[in-house]
């Protein structure tokens, strides 16, 4: 059974990218069922994928055994009770409470829960090395090929809005006025963040396999991914392919030079270098580049002249200093001018509706224009405003619930959006146990010697370039692709790192 358990997990992780196509979660098919399609497949495979694995006595003997990890298991059904008791009431403006529901929140613990399920079994079903690699290899295939071929043809989905990009990579070059969000290609996937966080944590591990396996697919893997990684016009994937490379360099020279488990890998290196080179050079024409001209060009127009709407507003401010009166010549003021303070329309008509707390916004059209355009500063400014309105201390250990905080708008920096969803009990339950296998691996890598390998190194630097993605452009943990990606990541990692005798990459 723990056989066939590994090859359903093996192809299971595969299948990623094709259950987070956009259509799955607009249209027809996210509507037809309660939940999506794709989670609910997740749902079913992880349950097979369970039942597989304890069919065998021996399974439930280790568990039994593994008492650390018995009394976490214990520690998540307590904090999960106490969370959904705590999130049921709640105080605030809008008189829809956010959108909550008791059914949704249950729903998010549990799709919390199963990549963890997922880094356990990884972690007990021990992959082999060349299992691993197909799985890595087959997922940057699937990621990467979709979005250059898509780009090449020009049917890709944009990263950014909606509708199909208008020109290819090669138009570039040759046509400045595109702009950004006609160029940055997603393929047809749904969640763009998402996707350029995973790209950035199979980075290292693509450039892993071209040092130690090193052959023409992968070289056309690696070309491919990072094509697709400057197609897709994120911070994270732009800075990320340069950043990475130049630090996959210096993690291959310190395996080659001082630890010496690897003998070669001089053409790897050559185009590990030719890619960087190639990255650079065109990048000033892509979309990264291009939307952070734009942003430049949004932060200065967000600070121009406001002396007509600063009088107008001083004016009734002055006419009708506090009650109804003042409450209702703000909702009219803030309608007819926030564009020219260049706010957000969801955040203002959606995330944290104007007319509930006319005061709020008042506040953040009293700030600077850098401050009024950083989204961040905002989606945090609204969590901050419901949190004091409810007025709970608890809320800092319990959160205020998955729902109402996506319902107002998903904060863009993991660990800190889980802070408010789940609390701090609730982050360190859910999400800390990714950093602990991080830390763990890098613990026994600098213990035992025989930990110190090329791939164990890799595994490492890859699982904390996707961390340093979530928390850096949020939107990682909480999506079901990358956390899957993830766990199976670091249950590779857990399986190397216990090895008493590691295989050495002898090329």
């Amino acid at each position: 059974m723990k056989e066939k358990a590994r090859t359903v997990l093996f192809w299971f992780i595969l299948i990623q990218p094709f259950l987070d196509l956009y259509w799955f979660y607009h249209g027809t098919l996210a509507n037809i069922l309660p939940f999506t399609l794709p989670t609910i497949i997740r749902i079913l495979a992880v349950a097979a994928l369970v039942c597989l694995y304890f069919s065998s006595k021996n399974s439930w003997q280790k568990l039994s055994q593994e008492k650390l990890l018995l009394f976490y298991i214990v520690l998540l059904a307590i904090y999960s009770a106490f969370h959904l008791v705590h999130v049921q009431h709640f105080t605030s403006v809008n008189p829809n409470n956010y959108g909550y529901t008791a059914s949704g929140e249950i729903f998010y613990l549990i799709r919390m829960i199963l990549p963890l399920t997922v880094l356990y079994l990884t972690n007990e079903l021990d992959f082999d090395q060349k299992q691993l690699q197909l799985v890595i290899e087959g997922i940057s295939g699937l990621f990467s090929g979709t979005i250059v071929l898509s780009n090449l043809f020009v049917v890709s989905l944009k990263s950014y809005e909606t509708g199909t990009i208008s020109a290819n990579i090669f138009e570039w070059f040759f046509n400045p006025n595109i702009g950004y969000s006609h160029m940055a290609s997603k393929g047809f996937f749904n969640f763009t963040n998402m996707i350029s966080a995973v790209l950035f944590m199979l980075l290292p591990l693509m450039l892993y396999y071209l040092f130690t396996s090193f052959s023409w697919h992968t070289v056309l893997l690696n070309v491919v991914q990072a094509l697709a990684m400057i197609e897709i016009g994120t911070k994270v994937a732009a800075i990320g392919l340069i950043g990475g490379i130049i630090i996959c360099l210096i993690l291959f020279g310190l395996h080659k030079y001082l630890i010496k488990d690897v003998k070669k890998g001089g053409k790897a290196f050559l185009v590990a270098v030719l890619i960087e080179v190639g990255t650079l050079v065109i990048l000033p024409f892509g979309p990264a580049i291009q939307r952070y001209n734009y942003e430049i060009y949004l932060a200065k127009q967000s600070d121009h002249d406001l002396t007509d709407e600063k009088k107008e507003l001083a004016a009734g401010l002055q006419k009708y200093p506090s009650g109804e009166k003042r409450a209702e010549f703000l909702r009219y003021f803030i309608k007819k001018n926030y564009q020219e303070y260049a706010l957000n329309h969801k955040f203002v008509f959606k995330s944290y509706p104007y007319q509930y707390d006319p005061e709020f916004w008042l506040k953040i059209m009293n700030e600077p224009g850098q401050a009024r355009m950083e989204n961040r500063h905002i989606e945090k400014a609204m969590l901050d405003q419901v949190v004091k309105t409810n007025n709970n201390k608890l809320d800092k250990f319990l959160g205020i619930s998955y729902i109402r905080e996506n319902n107002i708008f998903n904060l863009e920096r993991d660990f800190t959006a889980q802070i408010y969803s789940l609390g701090w009990l609730g982050m360190l339950l859910f999400v800390g146990p990714y950093l602990a296998v991080l830390f763990y691996g890098a613990y026994r890598w600098l213990r035992y010697k025989s930990a110190r390998t090329y791939l164990v190194s890799s595994l490492i630097v890859s699982s904390s370039f996707i961390l340093l993605a979530a928390f850096s452009s949020g939107n990682v943990v909480d999506f079901l692709t990358a956390s899957f990606i993830l766990a199976f990541v670091e249950g590779n990692l857990l399986v190397q790192v216990r090895k008493k005798e590691t295989i050495r990459n002898f090329n």
